[in-house]
């Protein structure tokens, strides 16, 4: 095996271009993947503009997500072999031919899935899950508000959610197109934010018992709003700005939670519980077809330029993909 790859490599001023550096090692609890496809993310246009490092020890290479072939084992990595197909949560790396993920971030890919497909899975599955069910203890029959329902994470979210047993799902996107694609997925309702005030529809529609939003700025009032007493509120990016002027007083009279969480920065012990999680709880649903990944569009690994001008763009319906191997 050679100890240089291809990867996608930023350089300030120019457009992303695929050079060779070298391989990654597996550490002592990691695996060598041999990546097929990768998943693009919003945190890599941000990564790449600079406001977004790689956690300590992490690749500098973007890339969050990704699915391929295990190559080789770390010294104590057990209950996998060269070979298995696998799709694998990153902190970095994954724009890449090779990369080194520890095992507890794997998921086993199931014959019926792509390697292609498999990479739109482990960002916004394990998002989902750490926000709504962990962070916000979602429960069956309640209702819940996400923003952005035709994103890769809002596209996972109003699957899981409604095989949870969410009785109210709201969703709410930015075109015709996008409110029909997020009522298919299972929304019971989606919202044209550019037409319609998604804060009056869901308090004239009972007001929601968990919020997922990753739009911040004005709708973080909004959230408030909309919320049930006793409701949470998880805001996983800024989109809008996360400077914003409040008031807190409906946050304390409904007894509201209003909280934030990130993923990337994560030790590998609580990825592995969240990924444990999934596979227990979610996997076999992947598995059976109930859950499905929603794919845009997918790109050779020498358009990686045109692939995140697209998700610049704004106007994809679920994830975009690199396609490496």
């Amino acid at each position: 095996m050679s100890d240089t790859m291809k990867a996608v490599i930023a350089e300030d001023g120019k457009p992303l271009s695929l050079q060779d550096v070298p391989r990654p090692t597996p550490g002592d609890n990691e695996v060598l993947v041999k990546i097929n496809a990768a998943g693009l993310n919003r945190a890599d246009l941000v990564q790449r503009a600079g406001k977004y490092p790689p956690p300590p020890g992490a690749s500098d290479i973007m890339g969050l997500e990704c699915a391929g072939t295990i190559e080789a084992l770390g010294a104590n990595v057990s209950g996998w072999q060269a070979g298995d197909r696998v799709c694998a949560l990153l902190a970095g790396g994954g724009y890449a031919e090779y990369c080194a993920v520890d095992a507890g971030s794997l998921l086993r890919v199931p014959d019926n899935l792509t390697l292609l497909k498999a990479a739109a899975l482990p960002e916004a599955m394990m998002t989902v899950y750490a926000n709504i069910f962990m962070r916000c203890a979602f429960k069956p029959g309640e209702s819940i508000l996400i923003h952005g329902g035709t994103s890769g994470i809002g596209s996972m979210a109003i699957q899981m959610v409604k095989a949870a047993g969410a009785e109210e799902i709201w969703t709410t996107a930015g075109s015709a197109e996008k409110c029909k694609a997020a009522e298919t997925l299972g929304a019971t309702r989606a919202i044209n934010y550019k037409e319609e005030d998604f804060e009056e529809i869901v308090r004239a529609g009972g007001s929601a018992d968990v919020i997922l939003d990753m739009v911040g700025g004005d709708y973080v009032q909004k959230n408030i709003s909309a919320a049930k007493v006793n409701g949470r509120i998880c805001n996983i990016a800024y989109l809008n700005g996360s400077k914003v002027e409040l008031n807190l007083i409906h946050l304390m009279m409904k007894r509201l939670v209003l909280t934030g969480t990130t993923l990337r920065a994560r030790p590998v012990e609580e990825k592995a519980e969240i990924r444990a999680a999934i596979e227990d709880q979610f996997w076999p649903l992947v598995a059976a077809g109930d859950i499905r990944p929603v794919i845009d569009e997918t790109f050779d690994f020498d358009e990686a330029e045109a692939a995140q001008a697209l998700m610049a763009k704004g106007g994809h319906i679920g994830k975009i993909l690199l396609k490496v191997g």
